[in-house]
């Protein structure tokens, strides 16, 4: 079957290929025994969420954004809902912990926003490997976050204990993260959320958007002021950031899909194949033919 695109699904319709009962459009929590990861998507894919897999027995080897990973018990891995997940190889039986999270649920509650959101600000997929009492810590804070979005009844203040246990379960891994990254500051500081809120809008524009203008404004900063902050955080230009995830769109599509270059470039929107070549092989050295038939082999 030709792949015309790299599809993207909602918790809800993953929940539903999954064949397990759908918690909620923002939040599921998945406690797998070794029977729920049998069903799972046998195609490259995005979600509308963050995930969080927590590996408790068993084996997968997983391509994320092309980068390959080798999932091991007590390995945790997180990924943006940007992110393209092709599932390679899966050990029979594996049983993980996975927390599916959207966005909107992340910044759509009471508790202060900045505390740990570094660690989420991550663009690429990281990885890594935990001591027993941590995983029990988790598996604990899971659980009962599972039970309350099942649960979650108005009238017993449902919607505060997800929120609180969510954000527990959130401040844990943070935690992690920052040991296993000593020196880290996972307070954000306002430089770095701005350049948190400008990935999301790129995200969601950089089809159709490409100028520094246009984001600029999205934030209410100067273009000046935009490109100085990020080149501080991130090391790169707006015009550069805007570029790479061009570019990334572009080898997923070359890598996942049947689209011809011709279409690609329509779908990432050039004026033509010729201008969306050019573009390719200044940064890639490659032509997207050329790409393409390199990872074929």
């Amino acid at each position: 079957m030709e792949r015309n695109s790299i599809r993207k699904h909602s918790i809800g319709e993953i929940s539903k290929i999954m064949g397990v009962v759908q918690q909620s459009e923002r939040l599921h929590v998945c406690i797998d025994k070794g029977t729920i990861a049998d069903n799972f998507l046998q195609y490259p894919f995005r979600s509308d969420a963050y995930v969080i897999v927590l590996m408790l027995s068993g084996r997968m080897k997983v391509q994320l954004d092309l980068i390959t990973y080798i999932i091991e018990p007590n390995d945790l891995i997180i990924c943006s809902p940007q992110t393209v997940k092709n599932i390679i190889e899966r050990e029979e039986g594996t049983k993980l912990v996975c927390i599916k999270f959207t966005f909107d649920f992340r910044y759509n509650n009471s508790i202060n926003k900045r505390d740990f959101d570094l660690f989420l600000l991550q663009k690429r997929s990281f990885k890594m490997s935990l001591q027993k009492s941590e995983i029990d810590n988790i598996v604990n804070i899971a659980e009962l976050l599972r039970k309350k979005n099942i649960e979650n009844d108005p009238r017993l203040f449902g919607k505060e204990m997800i929120d609180y246990t969510f954000h527990l379960l959130l401040y844990e891994i943070a935690a992690l993260y920052k040991k296993n990254n000593l020196g880290l500051k996972i307070e954000m500081s306002r430089k770095e959320e701005l350049t948190l809120n400008f990935l999301k809008v790129l995200e969601d524009n950089f089809k159709k958007e490409r100028s520094v203008q246009f984001y600029a404004d999205s934030l209410f900063v100067t273009t000046g002021h935009l490109t100085k902050v990020l080149k501080e955080v991130s090391g790169k230009t707006t015009g550069e950031l805007i570029d790479d995830i061009v570019l990334m769109e572009a080898r997923m599509l070359l890598a996942y899909t049947s689209l011809s270059v011709s279409q690609i470039a329509e779908e990432l929107q050039f004026s033509d194949q010729s201008c969306f070549g050019k573009f390719f092989k200044k940064h890639v050295t490659h032509s997207p033919l050329e790409y393409r038939r390199n990872i074929d082999k």
